[in-house]
Order: C-alpha cells, then sequence, then structure tokens
C-alpha cells in the first residue's frame, strides 16, 4: 500500500481491497507544503482535492475590510479544497494555506475521473465525504446563527480539543466568528 493513512480512512466508509488500493496509489500526487505555504490564491483555480495526511491547513478568504475570514480548516484525514472553484472550473477567490508542515495527496480533477470506472466504490466514498461536509457546513451555519459566541466556543472546544491547542488564537477566533480579543476573554474566564 503506498498510502496506509488514505487507504485506512477510505475501509472506515467501504469496502475496499489491497487491488482497489494499488489502483489508487497512482493516482494522488504527494505535496508537502512547509508552514506558511500557499496552495490556491485568489485568482488561481483549485488544482483538486486535498487529503491531509499529517498537519494542519486552513481555507480563507479576505473581506470588504481587509480582515480574514477562514471557512474551513483540514486536519489529519480531512479533505481540503475550494470545491466552488474545482466543481465551477472557475478562479478562486479563497486561499489554501499550510498552517503547519504538512503532507497532502492531491488528487486532481483528471485523476478523479480516470478512478471512477475502475473503483466505482471511490465514488461511494467520496459521495460520502462530501455528504459530512455538507453536514458540518450546516451546523457550522446554525451555530453562528443559534448560538451565542461562548456557547460557540464552549461547543468547538468539546467537540474539536485537537485545535485549541494547534490553532492560533485569531485564526480560532475568525473561524467562530469573533474577535480575538473576546475569544481572550472567555478563556480568561475559563481559567
Amino acid at each position: 500500500m503506498m498510502y496506509p493513512e488514505l487507504v485506512a480512512h477510505i475501509r472506515r466508509f467501504i469496502e475496499f481491497s489491497e487491488e482497489d488500493a494499488e489502483k489508487l496509489a497512482n493516482c494522488f500526487i504527494p505535496v508537502k507544503p512547509k508552514k506558511k505555504e500557499l496552495l490556491l490564491e485568489p485568482g488561481k483555480l483549485c488544482k483538486g482535492n486535498y487529503f491531509v495526511i499529517k498537519g494542519c491547513m486552513r481555507l480563507y478568504f479576505v473581506n470588504d475590510k481587509l480582515t480574514e475570514q477562514i471557512t474551513q480548516f483540514g486536519i489529519e484525514n480531512w479533505w481540503i479544497a475550494d470545491n466552488d472553484s474545482l466543481l465551477s472550473r472557475k478562479p478562486s477567490r479563497y486561499y489554501l494555506q499550510a498552517l503547519e508542515d504538512s503532507e497532502l495527496l492531491l488528487l486532481t480533477p483528471q485523476n478523479h475521473n480516470k478512478l471512477l470506472t475502475p473503483l466505482p466504490n471511490f465514488e461511494t466514498y467520496l459521495r460520502i465525504m462530501y455528504e459530512k461536509a455538507l453536514v458540518a457546513s450546516q451546523r457550522r451555519v446554525e451555530f453562528i446563527l443559534c448560538l451565542t459566541d461562548e456557547e460557540r466556543y464552549r461547543m468547538f472546544s468539546e467537540l474539536n480539543p485537537a485545535f485549541i491547542q494547534r490553532v492560533p488564537q485569531y485564526m480560532l477566533a475568525s473561524y467562530l466568528g469573533f474577535t480575538p480579543q473576546f475569544l481572550s476573554r472567555i478563556r480568561a474566564k475559563k481559567a
């Protein structure tokens, strides 16, 4: 097996033989961005979906007030991409950046299409990943609209304790929709 982390993740959701795993090997491109390296910038096409083997990534845009707005993080065993750019083949409005030295596997649209005939169950796996991403996105919108800032932070902390140590405070605040100063107050109150 060339990519044991990816194959293990796939097997959590579908039946996937050793023969299937061998077919995958040539369709992924290893990418090793260094901390702070950008893999995508506004005006460029998203190259594909990235599976995170090791490290931490963020997808963000810069709003009219020149403030970074993080829309997604990606850590081990997560997929990350600008799906709008990827699916529409239009230039992105986002940045994709490594927050740590990372190891990723890139699945380009061309290689994705090459896998569909020999591995129809891989398409099932990707559909499950998209469904999970859609549910996570819907929950995030609900949390932003229905929970107070403090409730949102507490829930995020309980559901994602690994992020609290790995992601800088200002980035966590951006993702959760409030200021770094507010996050400092919440943390001070907790202590």
